[in-house]
């Protein structure tokens, strides 16, 4: 019996030829940059990585981690960066730290900074994956989706995902695309920062095409359940962020009714509201999460999506927080990558705060030991494939051929 394809994942079928990718991690809690800088490469000993990708607390002083971080790596390695929101490797979560990872083995990579974020998103992504196919030698149209993969990495602050990932797209829609945004634990704040190789800058975003025949799968991870019930969005105001009536009826009273609480409950983080009954949007057979924000003074719903009337969304109910997560690392990964040996993690701020709130936070934490060699961020959102998502775990998975 043919074996359906499993969701929540985006394949690459290898082909024969040997091939591996491989990840050396570490972290220090040092806050001088050069000393910061020198305790992590000691900490990957004698690594030899092609691509360093780092995550960093944004209260230090980014300008000097990356020239320290720079000098101390050989001629040709490629660096990519962004301040987070918490700090992500195989030991948990962290804060006011910077986590590292060195990427060896069989692939090359390009890549493209598209700045002007918030001017022309759609032209910074354009502009942005030009630039990393021109270092590959190879134009858009032609980049092969079992071969190639891009790692995007935006300034979240911008809220332009949506826009962005039209100009990612423009010339090759079949490009599979994973990452999130670069944020900031400063709530008042929210000020991110991106590192390509000696360059920091905002208002921009990052593409990394990785080129490589060894296993990959670009897969992401929730955990909500699909109800089946699902609600239509029938009038947004000017910016399509905000929805006015559900159903035809106010917005918030209306997900209220549904969910039996009062508008006041709804906002995200609270135990009966958004977070624990969110939107999604079905492609296929995939349940691509749309979580509400926050009820406005006026009875609308505040999201960070785009909206589109009179389209349907699902209803979704959370499952078990933990639970969900370790099948992940442990059952759905190694199904999907073979010999996974390196991981990069974009895990949802707002995931992390809502467990947090639910008192889940270690045991949480505690599951990504069972993850690949790997690190990451708390992101401000999530991208998969061409998608704009949230509340979500999305990851970029390399293995190895035997």
């Amino acid at each position: 019996m043919k074996r359906a394809r499993p969701t929540g994942a985006l394949l690459h079928h290898p082909r024969e030829k040997m091939a591996q990718v491989s990840l050396h991690r570490a972290r220090t809690t040092i806050v001088d940059a050069e000393a910061a800088a020198e305790d992590l490469l000691q900490q990957l000993g004698s690594a030899q990585p092609k691509l360093v990708v780092f995550f960093s607390d944004r209260d230090r002083d980014q300008v000097a981690l990356n020239r320290a971080i720079r000098k101390r790596l050989a001629a040709g390695v490629r660096v990519v960066g962004a301040t987070s929101a918490g700090e992500v490797d195989n030991e948990g979560f962290h804060t006011g730290s910077v986590v590292l990872s060195a990427l060896s083995g069989d692939f090359e990579v390009g890549i493209g900074l598209g700045a002007g974020l918030s001017h022309d998103a759609v032209e910074a992504g354009a502009r942005a994956v030009s630039h990393a196919c021109d270092e590959l030698g190879i134009r858009p149209h032609q980049l092969d989706s079992r071969r190639h993969v891009g790692l995007v990495i935006d300034d979240g602050f911008r809220y332009k995902k949506e826009e962005l990932l039209l100009g990612v797209l423009d010339r090759n829609q079949s490009l599979i695309l994973v990452g999130g945004g670069a944020s900031d634990s400063n709530d008042s704040r929210q000020s991110a920062i991106l590192h390509v190789d000696g360059e920091v800058a905002t208002d921009a975003a990052i593409v990394a095409l990785i080129q490589t025949d060894a296993p990959w799968a670009a897969l992401r991870s929730h955990w909500y359940q699909p109800t089946g019930d699902t609600v239509r969005i029938t009038k947004v105001d000017d910016t399509a962020t905000r929805i006015l009536e559900i159903d035809g009826k106010p917005a918030a009273k209306r997900y209220a009714d549904i969910l039996g609480v009062t508008p006041d409950d709804l906002e995200f983080g609270k135990p009966n509201g958004f977070a624990a009954r969110p939107l999604a949007m079905k492609v296929g057979r995939e349940h691509f999460i749309r979580a509400p924000w926050k009820v406005m003074d006026d009875g609308s719903i505040l999201c960070a999506n785009l909206l589109q009337e009179d389209s349907d969304l699902e209803l979704m109910r959370m499952s078990d927080i933990v639970e969900s997560t370790r099948r992940f690392f442990e059952e759905e990964v190694p199904q999907r990558v073979k010999s996974p040996q390196a991981a990069l993690l974009f895990h949802c701020a707002g995931r992390a705060w809502f467990a947090e709130s639910m008192g889940k936070t270690p045991a949480l934490a505690k599951t990504f030991a069972s993850a690949p060699p790997a690190v990451g961020l708390h992101c401000h959102f999530e991208i998969f494939s061409g998608f704009h998502i949230n509340t979500t775990l999305t990851a970029l998975v390399f293995g190895a051929n035997d």
